[in-house]
């Protein structure tokens, strides 16, 4: 038996495959092939011993020649099915004729080739077919051996039964094979899909894991950025500014050496629970006044202003809402003219709409307009899409840079239990807060 090598797709691993048949039937070795041909020719050389008188004799010669006029033809079944299917009929239609008499045992080439026939041939109903006209012609020929008794009529529906019994152990063992094949390519096309799908979640969580970098990375060297500035420029004329300054910048640092400390750590679980779990929850809205207070000490004015009744969000939606918040500002503080920035919070419509602004930055150049978006931008907006959200950036007609993202919000459950819920952080719904944070309803 030839074997083959094929290379599965996207795999990259070779398998063995052995040479098939049109029908993708494998085919058997040489051993098995002789054993059938030798067994045919057995058999219907042992039919043609039976005489009608129902006593046996040595073969004649007409069963020797018939039996190996048949079995010749039969290597070729898988090829010519139809043809062999054929030839070995007309030869047990002539059995009779010859002397020899009609049984299962002489026709034993035809129903092997009938057999084969309902393996090999394409189309059911087209195999089906030759089989039953097999099956016609054989047991039409009983007859001609001259007046019909209840034997003979015995013999001629034992004679028809023959070929098709053959044809329905043939379409039963086609079943199988085409329902194993099917089986194997079902495995093979989810062991691919797996394997697929292994990738796109890498990939995925690739980008999330740069994403969530680029935030912590971003926001913090930026502020140690503006505070070390700060500090270079009053370092001659105030040195208790710049004292402070440089506190505020080892803080900044510090703060940031945790983050990046407890990110690493967080990679590095391998799933067994051998890393230690977050110390704290994600962060949120919650952590929204800390997160002005350290663009403060950076230099950069914060005002924030809130419309409507704040609701607990979802952790997805809540830290979204954060980052969102935190990517938009460390942007205005790298690249914005002015040194103010506002932000703000609006809870109706059923989503939460977030929006920053640089303060339009009248007098100087628009810089963030004039800048390709970057990896920021392209964060904010994938995680609002993450969340069912939508994100929007650009300049404003009359100067500076607009974030704004609508974030979708969990329905209301009882206005009561809305506002004793939560609020967003640093807004009361009245009045004025400390450091410029504005709440309205």
């Amino acid at each position: 038996m030839r074997t083959s090598v094929i290379r599965a797709p996207r795999l990259g691993r070779v398998l063995p495959t052995s040479d098939t048949a049109d029908t993708g039937a494998p085919r058997p070795g040489r051993g098995r092939e002789t054993a059938v041909v030798a067994a045919a020719f057995v058999v219907c050389l042992l039919g043609g011993t039976v005489r009608v008188e129902d006593t046996l004799s040595a073969p004649p010669l007409a069963a020797w020649l018939l039996a190996l006029v048949c079995c010749a033809v039969l290597p070729a079944r898988r090829r010519r099915p139809l043809a062999v299917l054929a030839f070995t009929t007309a030869a047990g239609v002539a059995a009779q004729p010859l002397g020899l008499l009609l049984s299962p045992l002489v026709i034993a080439p035809a129903l092997v080739a009938a057999h084969a026939c309902t393996l090999h041939v394409p189309g059911e109903r087209r195999a089906a077919g030759a089989v039953t006209l097999a099956a016609v012609a054989l047991a039409g020929s009983v007859p001609l051996a001259g007046d019909l008794s209840w034997r003979d009529a015995s013999r001629m529906g034992v004679v028809a039964a023959a070929p098709l019994v053959a044809g329905l152990v043939g379409h039963a063992v086609r079943t199988r094979r085409a329902y194993l094949a099917a089986v194997e390519e079902r495995a093979r096309r989810a062991e691919e899909s797996r394997e697929l799908e292994a990738r796109r979640r890498v990939a995925e969580e690739r980008v999330r894991i740069a994403r969530e970098l680029h935030d912590l990375v971003a926001h913090q060297i930026t502020l140690a950025s503006a505070q070390a500035t700060v500090a270079a420029h009053f370092f001659d004329s105030r040195p208790e500014q710049t004292r402070v300054s440089l506190r505020e910048l080892v803080e900044t640092t510090g703060h940031a050496l945790d983050e990046l400390r407890a990110t690493v750590g967080l990679l590095r679980q391998t799933g067994d629970g051998d890393a230690a779990a977050p110390e704290g929850p994600a962060p949120g809205l919650a952590r929204l006044p800390d997160l002005l207070e350290s663009f403060r000490r950076a230099g950069l004015e914060v005002a924030v202003r809130e419309e409507g009744r704040a609701r607990a969000l979802p952790p997805g939606v809540d830290l979204t809402a954060y980052r969102i918040v935190q990517e938009a500002l460390t942007n205005v503080t790298k690249h914005a003219a002015g040194r103010g920035a506002r932000v703000g919070l609006d809870w109706g419509g059923g989503r939460l709409t977030v929006t920053v602004d640089d303060g339009g930055a009248p007098g100087g150049p628009p810089a963030l307009s004039d800048r390709p978006p970057g990896y920021g931008l392209i964060g904010m907006r994938e995680r609002a899409a993450a969340v069912g959200g939508e994100l929007t950036a650009g300049p404003r007609p009359e100067g500076g840079f607009l974030v704004t993202a609508r974030l979708p919000l969990p329905p209301a459950r009882d206005p009561a239990a809305a506002g004793a819920e939560g609020r967003a952080p640093g807004a009361t719904g009245t009045g004025r807060t400390d450091g410029g944070i504005e709440g309205t309803t």
